[in-house]
């Protein structure tokens, strides 16, 4: 029946023109070509089942798509014959191997978070730290605790010793870091213990060497840290500390060498003894002047280094003559 002034079919349906075409001519939907997914060519054979039309077209699509590839072939986001883009498969590759490596670190540092924790919880406590630094001091006749750390003394120590004392958790990574570099690099030891794992290794490892050994007094300088302030933990490494000479503790130092308490000490004489500790005999200056004085140059230096002092007052202090006693290392009851 007419709908209106048209029959269905007829005349005026809007529906003749999608139904009456030429296909010959008519442009195909996009994606209904038979050749490149993403091009639609004029010259598509409309019925994929006419063998020799479509043959020819075939290669005309392969000719157009040679062309084309040439023409923009400096794109990146031209796909290929798989209908990729060319950096997409190198991108998904690149990923997976970031996924890798980064499951790979994670798992290292979870493996190395548990052997902290296993060696942590193994070392002994360092509470007993105290009562040992008192039987030393008691086996060399040295009364405990000693006299109070001078801030020159303090200074000088921390400065040649361990400059990240008053910022680090008892250990130096940055030191731990650079030793393992130089023993990869056969420069040998280049010294990365702290004042923490010194007073570890002379309350808990004395006489003792070998890798363990100074796992343990890493170990042992954290607890350390954990356990006792700055200030009490300088006070035990001065007082148990071997400064050559016969010499135990700070005090006795200060007393035999210079004639006063660690209180009198001057910036020569504070530089000097802080520059024994590593080689009290070899570098002891009543027996070996010279190798003394180049040890107090070395600590001055390290001052100056750390901002603690002038160039100028580096200068001045090694000019100054050492007033060296020699004595027994006690009656010292004041400063000079």
């Amino acid at each position: 029946m007419a709908r209106g002034p048209a029959r269905e079919g007829g005349p005026g349906d809007p529906r003749a023109m999608r139904i009456n075409y030429d296909p010959q001519t008519a442009p195909l939907p996009y994606g209904t070509t038979s050749g490149d997914p993403y091009r639609n060519y004029p010259d598509d054979a409309p019925y994929p089942d006419d063998d020799a039309d479509a043959d020819d077209n075939a290669d005309a699509d392969d000719d157009a798509y040679a062309d084309y590839r040439d023409d923009y072939a400096g794109y990146r986001d031209y796909p290929d014959e798989d209908g990729y883009l060319p950096g997409r498969p190198y991108r998904r590759r690149r990923w997976r191997v970031l996924r890798r490596l980064l499951g790979l670190v994670l798992a290292l540092v979870m493996l190395g978070v548990l052997a902290f924790g296993a060696l942590f919880a193994l070392t002994p406590s360092v509470g007993n730290a105290p009562a040992l630094a008192r039987a030393i001091d008691t086996s060399h006749h040295v009364a405990y605790p000693g006299p109070p750390v001078s801030p020159l003394f303090a200074e000088s120590l921390v400065a040649t010793e361990d400059h990240r004392f008053y910022s680090e958790p008892g250990v130096d990574i940055y030191a731990i870091a650079r030793v393992a570099a130089s023993q990869i690099t056969g420069r040998g030891d280049q010294g990365g213990a702290t004042l923490y794992q010194q007073l570890a290794k002379m309350l808990y490892t004395p006489g003792q060497s070998g890798f363990s050994v100074e796992v343990k007094q890493v170990m042992l300088g954290i607890k350390l840290d954990l356990g006792f302030s700055k200030a009490t933990v300088l006070r035990m490494y001065a007082d148990v500390a071997y400064f050559g000479h016969g010499y135990y503790g700070l005090g006795q130092a200060s007393c035999g060498y210079f004639g006063t308490t660690p209180a009198g000490l001057t910036l020569p004489e504070a530089a000097t003894l802080a520059g024994l500790v590593q080689g009290p005999s070899a570098d002891d200056p009543i027996a070996h002047y010279a190798r003394g004085r180049a040890r107090e140059a070395h600590v001055l230096s390290r001052l100056v280094s750390t901002g603690k002092i002038t160039q100028a007052q580096a200068t001045a202090a090694y000019a100054q003559r050492l007033p060296l006693v020699g004595g027994s290392g006690t009656g010292c009851s004041g400063p000079r």
